[in-house]
């Protein structure tokens, strides 16, 4: 049998006691929990994240986008200007090219105003204008020499002239009368250009810097507003402590609600323990009193009996207080959790315990092999086995056990039988008070069963007396919650 099993005068079977599991409880509750660090830091850095990369990312593509129409307005007006051009030019008698009608443009006439034309062809000297003074365009095409012919409006940038960076749109075209290829080209300084994407840049990095600003700043009073609920949660527990009360009644939102639930259920839970504390305490010391008086007065008029006196009420006060520490322990292990444990395996434990003790009984064990009860493997053993040692004990030699014979039931049936003389149906009441025994010829101590009882109801358990049909004893019907 496993550490912990006791028999029916309440005592240990065998094994150890629990206390290598009382120091590693009291080494987790002396564990001090770790911080996680702030809820509201933590929310604000995510938030101030995503703000960042989003607002990066949408200004980055904002300002391409802005940027390449700026660009492409600049480069669609030289194609204005370029197409102008060609459709205002003709060939004269000497087989050159002039306009038949002035381009629109002033700055075409102002010298070194930025916007210049100009038409090339093998063959001929280039037809600048007067914008251009005594400067000439380089072109790409050159006169066309190459044999390059550029039917479509090609541009590209230039930095020809110092100081002043270009953008030239240029085409060959050829003109009726004349089958010389000319280069016609549009050539604009780009100050005007990269001022107006300047101004773009500017206004876009002010604007996401202020809107970038003001979503911080919304995000933070979002996280302040949004978390204070959990600041009242706070000043209300700590209200409990100073003002008495064992509830938090403050009216929170709907996503504390939860919170606030489980905080209460806490509190409850925590006070039914207190009072299951005060409650075997003073049980305790009420059993206790009785044989502690009788000692004292027996001592007080040097009673020739005092040793069986001694003796009988040590006996009781040592009953008194095994029932109330099984009480005890299996409240505190109830209290740490959930627990799972395998019937079967616990059976077959005290079995092994059981058989060594009376060799000459058999014992079988029939049932799930998978069955799961929500109780401490100690508990499960010390109610097992005094249970099982009863049968074997009192019974005439044969003890049966059957392991969760009711399948889909919320409370897991288990069944120890023996073929003993049983139990009166009047006595099966009165035989789980501490103390009572039918058989007083055998050792014991009569809390067996009284503990087998109290231990099963803090589990929410159940145990209940009856007649094998199979046997012709004892029937103990013990009902376990599952796992």
């Amino acid at each position: 049998m496993t550490a912990g099993q006791v028999g029916t005068d309440g005592g240990p079977i065998g094994g150890e006691d629990g206390d290598s599991d009382v120091e590693a409880g009291h080494q987790a509750a002396g564990l001090k929990a770790q911080g996680t660090g702030s809820l509201a830091r933590r929310m604000g850095l995510i938030a101030a994240g995503w703000i960042i990369v989003l607002l990066l990312g949408g200004g980055i593509a904002l300002e391409r986008t802005l940027t390449r129409q700026v660009e492409a307005n600049f480069d669609e007006q030289l194609e204005y200007q370029l197409t102008a051009m060609v459709a205002s030019a003709e060939i004269d008698s000497f087989g050159e090219v002039w306009f038949y009608r002035t381009l629109g443009d002033q700055r075409f006439l102002e010298p070194n105003s930025g916007l210049y034309w100009q038409i090339s062809g093998e063959g001929y000297e280039p037809y600048p204008s007067r914008s251009l003074w005594d400067r000439t365009l380089d072109l790409r095409q050159g006169d066309a020499s190459s044999g390059h012919f550029d039917s479509e409006v090609h541009f590209y940038d230039s930095d020809q002239f110092e100081g002043e960076p270009l953008r030239i749109a240029e085409r060959t075209v050829i003109l009726p009368g004349s089958e010389t290829r000319w280069t016609f080209a549009v050539a604009s300084a780009t100050e005007e250009r990269d001022f107006q994407i300047a101004q773009v840049r500017s206004i876009l990095i002010w604007s996401f810097a202020v809107l970038g600003l003001g979503l911080l700043v919304m995000a933070l009073l979002q996280i302040r507003y949004g978390l204070w609920p959990l600041r009242r949660v706070r000043a209300a527990i700590q209200k409990l402590r100073t003002s008495g009360d064992n509830r938090i009644t403050e009216p929170l939102p709907a996503e504390v609600e939860p919170l606030v639930e489980e905080i209460n259920m806490l509190l409850e839970h925590t006070e039914r323990q207190a009072e299951e504390a005060r409650t075997h305490a003073g049980n305790l010391a009420h059993a206790l009193k009785t044989p502690l008086t009788v000692l004292t007065n027996a001592a007080t008029a040097r009673d020739p009996k005092l040793s069986e006196a001694v003796f009988r009420e040590t006996r009781t006060m040592q009953r008194h207080v095994e029932h109330h520490l099984a009480r005890a322990r299996a409240a505190g292990r109830r209290a740490v959790g959930q627990a799972r444990t395998n019937v079967r395996q616990s059976a077959e434990a005290v079995r092994r315990a059981v058989e060594r003790l009376y060799p000459d009984g058999r014992l079988d064990i029939a049932g799930s092999r998978d069955a799961m009860v929500a109780i401490e493997r100690q508990d499960l053993d010390e109610i097992l086995g005094n249970l099982i040692e009863n049968a074997a004990k009192y019974g005439g030699g044969s003890v049966f056990v059957t392991v969760d014979h009711e399948l889909g039931s919320p409370l897991c049936r288990i069944w120890i039988e023996d073929d003993g003389p049983g139990i009166p149906e009047e006595e099966r009441i009165r035989i789980f008070d501490r103390g009572a025994r039918l058989d007083t010829g055998k050792p014991g101590t009569g809390l067996g069963l009284a503990i087998v009882r109290d231990v099963a109801e803090i589990y929410g358990g159940s145990i209940s007396l009856g007649t094998s049909e199979d046997l012709g004893g004892l029937l103990v019907d013990l009902r376990l919650p599952r796992a």
